[in-house]
């Protein structure tokens, strides 16, 4: 049984040494001419700043426009609901992953914190308003992620739609939340 193994693991190495080896080369069927994807690289000898100063001086020389800066754009809804649901992905796997590293290094178990958290009597607003903060981002990125998978199979590009589709997210977000905080 081991002699199965050792001519599997050979093989599987030789089929990665392969795979690797033709990646590297660039090989392709309908272009046998490997130099073809070296043609915009830089050569070793310059510097980022020799590379940098060429590429500003063809730009300038071709009369190219500058790229424009972000205070110069219309904000429209689509474009704070990609920004919103970036925002709520990095946060939510950011404060998993916090509360998951408090849980293995604080003392203590979870009743011993959820005592302290009702020794405080914060109030019942505050924590309703920090339901509400928990639950919104939750929501939101799960209603906005079905969206996008909608848009994933080809449905829902039309412009209509997109803004239809993103009040639908926003109120669905902010009334689940609201569902939430009251539980």
């Amino acid at each position: 049984m081991s002699s199965f193994f050792f001519f599997f693991f050979l093989i599987s190495c030789l089929f990665i040494f392969v795979c690797r080896t033709l990646a590297r080369q660039g090989a392709c069927v309908s272009r046998p001419q490997y130099t073809v994807l070296f043609r915009h690289a830089a050569p070793m000898g310059t510097t980022a700043k020799e590379e940098m100063n060429k590429f500003w001086a063809k730009n300038a020389k071709l009369n190219r426009p500058m790229s424009p800066h972000l205070t110069i754009y219309k904000w429209s809804v689509p474009m704070m609901m990609s920004i919103t649901h970036r925002g709520t992905g990095v946060g939510l796997s950011g404060a998993i992953s916090a509360f998951a590293l408090a849980a293995l290094v604080l003392p203590g178990n979870y009743p011993y914190y959820l005592d302290l958290i009702h020794s405080l009597y914060i109030g019942p607003y505050l924590i309703g308003l920090a339901k509400f903060g928990i639950a919104f981002p939750v929501s939101y990125h799960t209603y906005n992620g079905i969206r996008h998978l909608w848009w994933d199979i080809g449905k829902g590009f039309k412009i209509p739609e997109v803004y239809r589709t993103g009040y639908t997210v926003i109120a669905l977000s902010v009334i689940t939340s609201i569902a939430v905080a009251f539980l």
